[in-house]
């Protein structure tokens, strides 16, 4: 029952036969589509171009790239003057460093200032796996979402990774805006196309059983990252043991699309957020505060419970966690039974 509307690659559901791909390699090649339809995109690293994959911009602009070196502080504040003077920076590092060690010259001399840096957050998610606790960024959405003027995009996949930075430098509505990007290492399925709409600040149904059915969803489970891979899968799986929900893609976490969401709980009744983040402050507490104003249903929450990531193997830390399938699953019954 996926939205025919969203155009997904067809048999999502084998992932043995997906292409797989880091959001991180959509970034890279959204710098250099950006760079090659404005001149004034400029990209900025902070000694890891090749992590972030800001070297493919690096390799094709020589002229507009700057290597700052370890020094995101000072990285965040020449891309605010940089940006002040009429360019397009991309600032780029892991997202523990970008926002998390220069949170305060983003805040002060990007975000006050309403300047369009676009910051890249790499290596986000506990799916970093074997690096750690110190560098799995999982408060880096708060820590955007909460400032004034700041966009936040959460890529699924590559595919859309790659479009969330190109319309951050070259989509009229939003290139005079300072944008938050976060994406990972990770090789992830990339289940979307070229042709899947992505609009900044509007949320994508990827499913809805109403569409061959006409049967109403019995929960609608919004995601952003790579987990709305895993809330696919969970909601064609539960499919089968009929229980039906919506997928809703809310890859621009800030502005919400709240009208989108509004009308989906309205449908359903019941709300399971799911993101590889804190589920303070990011996707899931945007989504509870528009509905407590709005609509309040039983919402669940899928994510990071008030801890510390920690070392393993990526899959194997996203079923730690609770983040996987299975989880999803169970939220969703336990959404429904709070309905009822």
């Amino acid at each position: 029952m996926i939205n025919p509307d969203a155009k997904l690659v067809d048999n999502l559901s084998d992932k043995s036969k997906l292409e797989m791909a880091a959001t991180r390699d959509g970034y890279g090649k959204g710098l250099v589509e950006a760079g090659e339809k404005d001149q004034r995109v400029v990209v900025l690293s902070a000694d890891l171009t090749e992590s972030t994959r800001s070297h493919w911009f690096a390799e094709k602009f020589p002229e507009r790239f700057v290597q700052v070196g370890v020094a995101e502080q000072n990285m965040a504040t020449v891309a605010s003057g940089m940006a002040n003077y009429g360019k397009i920076p991309f600032i780029a590092s892991y997202a523990v460093f970008s926002p998390g060690r220069n949170n305060e010259q983003i805040r002060t001399t990007i975000s006050l200032n309403n300047v369009p840096v676009k910051i890249g957050g790499a290596h986000a998610g506990i799916s970093v796996g074997p690096d750690g606790a110190t560098h799995q960024a999982l408060e880096d959405i708060a820590l955007m979402r909460v400032q004034p003027n700041m966009v936040v995009l959460v890529p699924c996949d590559a595919i859309e990774a790659r479009k969330a930075t190109a319309a951050a430098a070259l989509s009229v509505n939003w290139r005079s805006k300072p944008t938050y990007i976060r994406f990972g290492r990770e090789k992830s399925p990339v289940f979307t196309t070229g042709e899947t709409p992505f609009e900044i600040g509007k949320a994508e149904i990827f499913r809805d059983p109403s569409i061959h059915s006409g049967q109403a969803a019995d929960c609608v489970i919004i995601g952003c990252g790579m987990l709305l891979y895993n809330a696919l899968i969970a909601a064609e799986e539960l499919s089968k043991e009929g229980i039906e929900c919506m997928v809703i893609n809310s890859h621009t976490v800030k502005p919400l699309d709240e009208k989108t969401i509004i009308e989906a709980a309205q449908k359903t009744g019941a709300v399971v957020s799911v993101e590889e983040h804190q589920i303070n402050g990011g996707l899931g507490s945007a989504v509870a505060e528009t509905l407590s104003r709005n609509f309040p249903v039983p919402q669940e929450y899928i994510g990071v419970q008030n801890r510390f990531g920690e070392s393993g193997e990526p899959d194997e830390l996203i079923e730690i966690f609770g983040m996987g399938i299975a989880s999803i699953k169970e939220a969703v019954k336990r959404a429904i039974a709070r309905k009822k």
